[in-house]
């Protein structure tokens, strides 16, 4: 779980915030109550941003028909000469 903090003291508290950010700590940074960014560890926002990336796609695929019949080796060598 991550502490929230608001916009004006995480700009007045940057350095601290960026030591518990180097040792494994979460920030949500509000803005009048409302979330405006996440200050994660480096590694967990790349694979949270693959997560992401991975359910978006569920999503796209969930509302499409499966494509019937198409060679896809040749859809990807199309195009390469």
């Amino acid at each position: 779980m991550s502490d929230r903090i608001g916009a004006y003291e995480a700009k007045t508290k940057l350095p601290e915030l960026l030591r518990g950010v180097a040792s494994g700590k979460r920030y949500t940074i509000t803005h009048r109550g409302r979330v405006i960014a996440e200050l994660v560890p480096p590694e967990e926002a790349r694979r949270r941003d693959a997560t992401e990336a991975v359910e978006a796609m569920k999503r796209f695929m969930a509302g499409r028909r499966p494509v019937r019949g198409a060679d896809i080796k040749a859809l990807i060598e199309y195009g390469r000469d």
